[in-house]
């Protein structure tokens, strides 16, 4: 009986710790869930009731500004051409015969009157002589005629000779008058054929090589039929030719109306960077080429060294516009907007606005501005991205300087005068 209550009162306390053990582990989950939501209220009612302070706002862009550079500038328009001799000349045969002597080297600098060939003169100098001995003929009888004459003239008074006698004595006189001139004429004639058998050098300059050699027959006359010899081209001064558009003619035109406009050149040619050669233009055409819409223009080069030769081609530049004052600007501070150009500007307030420009050719990396800006605005001309019209910018002062060394590239867009330089 002990036993068995004991059995029975075990079974009851065994009974009784089971359930006390199963509910342990369930509240252990559930702290565990709720520890986080606790956390999170935490933490939200946290922010809620200590918000964190609102971001800094955005401070503007700081940009360099600066006032135009004014400077005296000269304007420039290019064109394109060729040298060309100022004269030229086909050295052709007065008189046919045989090539007897050259006295001249292929290239060689000739001055004018210089002896170039020799034609065979023998023929010539026969002819000279003929011609003299005639001469001698006809003034022997012209001394006669005169002193028959002179002789009747004495008679008349006595009526020894009759009338008609002494006019053919007067007829005889003039007409041996006549024959000595004619024979002077032809003697003239034979001296001259005699001295075209040297052939000499009409102009001075620089001679071609010869298209004739010694022992071959020439044939002298007039123009084209007559044989060529050589050519000689006259190159100081030398004169510069080239084409110049329509639009760059009414530009010279008009610059021309306003007084501004002037003759002086310069030529660099394809081996130079410098406009080196100086020149004066002295000539332009009476009118346009329809077919190319071009007209013809001249300059003249002096060429003391001889060193510009025809033919060779040279980038000329002509100051049209004269001397000027002119705002300029970085020309990367040139923006397109769409067909224009434009240049951001600030004003007094901060804000950024963008001013349409009218530009000129480009000088030391700075842009001419022809129109559109003042003396007085501030350019942006650094940190030009950062920078757009209608926002607000913090600016900093800059200075615009010339950059000798940087190339100036001509642009598509920019007018018809492709150059400038600072006046001197």
């Amino acid at each position: 009986m002990n036993m068995l209550t004991r059995v029975e009162a075990v079974g009851e306390q065994g009974a009784s710790a089971t359930p006390v053990s199963a509910r342990f582990p369930s509240r252990r989950r559930a702290a565990l869930i709720l520890a986080p939501l606790v956390l999170v209220g935490a933490i939200g009612w946290r922010v809620l009731d200590h918000p964190q302070p609102a971001a800094a706002a955005a401070q503007p862009p700081s940009v360099g500004i600066a006032a135009p550079l004014v400077r005296t500038v000269t304007e420039w328009d290019d064109y394109v051409g060729r040298f060309a001799p100022s004269q030229t000349v086909e050295v052709r045969p007065r008189v046919s015969g045989a090539v007897t002597a050259i006295h001249f080297k292929d290239g060689d600098i000739v001055r004018r009157g210089q002896l170039l060939f020799t034609i065979d003169q023998r023929p010539f100098q026969a002819a000279l002589a003929e011609a003299q001995a005639g001469v001698a003929s006809a003034r022997s009888a012209l001394a006669l005629a005169r002193s028959d004459y002179a002789r009747v003239q004495r008679l008349t008074g006595d009526e020894a000779v009759s009338a008609s006698e002494v006019d053919s004595l007067r007829a005889k006189l003039q007409a041996a008058q006549a024959a000595l001139a004619a024979a002077e004429a032809r003697a003239r004639a034979r001296a001259l054929d005699f001295e075209f058998t040297q052939v000499r050098a009409p102009i001075a300059g620089r001679i071609s090589d010869r298209r004739i050699d010694i022992g071959n027959l020439v044939s002298g006359g007039e123009g084209s039929s007559a044989t060529l010899l050589t050519t000689i081209n006259a190159l100081d001064p030398i004169y510069f030719t080239f084409d110049a558009s329509e639009a760059l003619y009414l530009k010279a035109q008009r610059d021309r109306e306003a007084g501004k406009a002037a003759s002086d050149v310069e030529v660099r040619l394809q081996d130079e960077a410098d406009y080196r050669w100086r020149g004066t233009l002295d000539f332009t055409d009476n009118g346009l080429d329809p077919k190319s819409g071009t007209i013809r223009g001249r300059a003249t080069f002096a060429n003391a060294n001889l060193f510009l030769t025809p033919g060779m081609f040279g980038n000329m530049r002509l100051a049209n516009g004269g001397t000027t004052h002119a705002l300029l600007v970085p020309d990367a501070s040139i923006q397109s907007d769409q067909a224009r150009k434009t240049v951001l500007v600030v004003g007094k307030d901060g804000t950024v606005s963008a001013k349409p420009v009218e530009l000129g050719p480009v000088v030391d990396s700075l842009r001419i501005i022809r129109s559109g800006l003042a003396a007085s605005d501030r350019v942006i001309v650094s940190n030009m991205q950062s920078a757009t019209a209608g926002a607000k910018v913090t600016t900093h002062l800059e200075r615009i300087k010339p950059d000798a060394g940087a190339p100036d590239t001509p642009d598509a867009t920019a007018p018809v005068a492709a150059q400038a330089t600072f006046a001197s």
